[in-house]
């Protein structure tokens, strides 16, 4: 076989592969995805939190077919969790997970990946606690944002969760990352 033949192939945009392969239930399937919304299974002696949101477009309408992933390392954790924002009414996503522990002097954070249709590439971002205030100002990352635009990556506390909701566009557009 040439070696033209084994390059890595281009991205493409959201499609029927993602529905069927990734999440299933968005779209009605009679099968479970592979991945869900609830990092915690298996795990003992820990105290879940829920990240709830939304993903908005630029005119403020809720995106109804969009993948959310969430991955975290704090060392002694590594979690993963897959869902459509379509596979509930309101088009929220909803995820139990455990909040990270700081890192190397990082405040705690979720790495977000976002796939929807109409991009080529998935969208990067992080997931910060209102919490963690003091670790929040100590975070090289977070503090190399414009200070305007810092607040689009810190989750609100709400009782025993968090609300993290992403917008694509507009005058509140969530901070991506180049990977």
């Amino acid at each position: 076989m040439s070696d033209t033949l084994k390059k890595q192939t281009p991205s493409q945009t959201i499609g029927p592969y993602f529905a069927y392969g990734l999440t299933p239930q968005q779209y009605g399937y009679a099968y479970d995805s592979l991945a869900d919304n609830d990092m915690t299974r298996g795990l003992t002696n820990i105290t879940p939190i829920t990240i709830t949101g939304t993903v908005y477009e630029g005119s403020g309408n809720a995106i109804d077919d969009a993948m959310v992933e969430l991955w975290q390392d704090d060392g002694e954790h590594k979690l993963f969790g897959r869902y459509g924002t379509g596979t509930d009414e309101g088009n929220t996503f909803t995820f139990t997970t455990i909040k990270p522990k700081p890192v190397n002097g990082e405040a705690p954070y979720i790495n977000v990946i976002l796939f929807m249709r109409g991009q080529l590439l998935h969208s990067y971002t992080r997931i910060y606690f209102s919490d963690e205030a003091e670790l929040n100002q100590t975070d090289a990352l977070l503090q190399s944002i414009d200070k305007d635009r810092r607040q689009t990556l810190i989750a609100e506390k709400n009782g025993e969760g968090y609300t993290f909701n992403i917008h694509m566009q507009g005058t509140k557009e969530t901070v991506f990352f180049e990977i």
